[in-house]
Formats: structure tokens, C-alpha cells, sequence
């Protein structure tokens, strides 16, 4: 089947946010009170669990504490608000080659589209930031966190994306940083390129189509139709 569209994951894959996620958690819990000092080492391991309430349930029950006992949602708005303020702010970009590689795929006449466990606010804010756009103006597609009852390493992200797209995973490829996020693509029968970020370097991408550190390597568009190509049986 011919390749038809482009799915990317949001944090560490078209940006190196998570240290800016960092920032805002920490941020947030500095302005409500709360004694929690996240790390770099603490939000690494944080991050193999998917979603930012999710994230802050595990850290609680890490501490022995009951999630139950903290309004969740209320202080997860508080960080998302904090972390559109911070980006708004200025200072992040695009990894390497990312915009080059939309708008080659765009050209050619594929579509892009976003699947994603951050939520729709952190979505918009990146695209502003970045692109300076609405992300409606730059992806056909986007599939959010909040909409799926479960998340990467889940395929449901994956599988609405495409449903969304109209396409099946056989005329489409992934591109994530994480080892969920690469379980979900495969779960979800996508063929997927991993371009490990700061918080992902020397993670077990076993299976990854290709793993590469930046876009820039895989050769435009035609080189992923080659890797794809050569991925399949003979």
C-alpha cells in the first residue's frame, strides 16, 4: 500500500519538552504548597508511566499516599496552564529537521497528523510556539490523551488517529521518542521510527523501523518509503 500519512507524538519527539513539563510540575507545586521537588532522575522514571495524572498518582503512591486524597485533575490544570505560560515564554523548538520533514510530507501530498497521551492545551501551545499556527492548520488529524480511555503504550491513541486520517497502518508510519510510545504504535500494526530524546536515550526500541537522532538522517520522504519497503517480507 502506498504511504499516505505521517503520525507523530508530541513531547520529546517534535520538541524536547519534558524538561519544560519538569519545570511546570514543579512550578505548580511550588505555588499550591506541596513539598514535591521532581528531579531529573525522578521525572525519567515518571515518564514510564503515561499522562501527567497518571504521573502525579504514581509519585503519590510511590510516597505511600492515597491519589484519592488530592484533587488530581484541579492541580493537572494548574500545571498545564503554567506550562502554556512558560512556552508562550519563548525558548523552545522544533527538534532537527521535524518542520522540514512536515512540510516535504505535505507537499507531496501526505498527511500529517499528531497522536498524542499530552492534552489537547499543551498541543495548541506547542503549535503556537513552534509554528506559530493553530495546529488544525498544519495536521489533518490530531488524537489526544483525554480522548482514549487508555493510554500509550495502548494502541487506542494510534487507533484513532487513524480511523481520523482514514487510513490503515499499512499506509502510514509513527514517529515517537519513548518505548511506550513505540509499543503503542506497534500495537496499533504501525511501522515506526524512533529519534530517542533527552530523557529516552539508551531506551530498548526492539522493533523500531529505525531508530535515528534526528529525521534529517532518514532521507526525506523516499527514505522512508525505502525502510518500509525493506521492512517487508519478501
Amino acid at each position: 500500500m502506498p504511504l499516505e500519512a505521517l503520525i507523530f507524538d508530541v513531547d520529546g519527539t517534535l520538541a524536547e519538552t519534558e524538561e519544560l513539563h519538569r519545570q511546570a510540575f514543579n512550578d505548580t507545586f511550588a505555588d499550591q504548597g506541596i513539598g514535591w521537588t521532581w528531579s531529573r532522575a525522578d521525572y525519567r522514571r515518571l515518564l514510564l508511566t503515561t499522562g501527567g495524572k497518571e504521573r502525579i498518582a504514581r509519585h503519590m503512591a510511590d510516597l505511600g499516599l492515597d491519589p484519592a486524597s488530592l484533587d488530581i485533575p484541579a492541580l493537572h490544570r494548574a500545571k498545564t496552564d503554567r506550562y502554556s505560560a512558560l512556552m508562550a515564554a519563548g525558548g523552545l523548538a522544533l527538534r532537527d529537521s521535524i518542520a522540514d520533514l512536515i512540510q516535504e510530507a505535505r507537499s507531496a501530498g501526505l498527511r500529517v497528523a499528531i497522536a498524542t497521551t499530552t492534552s489537547r492545551p499543551n498541543v495548541d501551545a506547542l503549535c503556537a510556539a513552534t509554528f506559530g499556527l493553530p495546529p488544525e492548520a498544519i495536521f489533518s488529524a490530531i488524537a489526544c490523551g483525554d480522548e482514549v480511555a487508555a493510554k500509550k503504550p495502548s494502541p487506542e491513541i494510534y487507533d484513532l488517529a487513524l480511523e481520523r486520517l482514514h487510513v490503515t497502518p499499512s499506509q502510514a508510519v509513527a514517529f515517537e521518542d519513548s518505548t511506550n510510545g513505540l509499543r503503542s504504535a506497534l500495537a496499533a500494526g504501525l511501522p515506526c521510527i524512533v529519534t530517542p530524546s533527552v530523557y529516552t536515550a539508551g531506551d530498548d526500541f526492539s522493533g523500531a523501523l529505525a531508530v535515528v537522532d534526528s529525521v534529517a538522517d532518514l532521507g526525506g520522504i523516499d527514505g522512508i518509503v525505502r525502510l518500509i519497503c525493506a521492512d517487508q517480507p519478501a
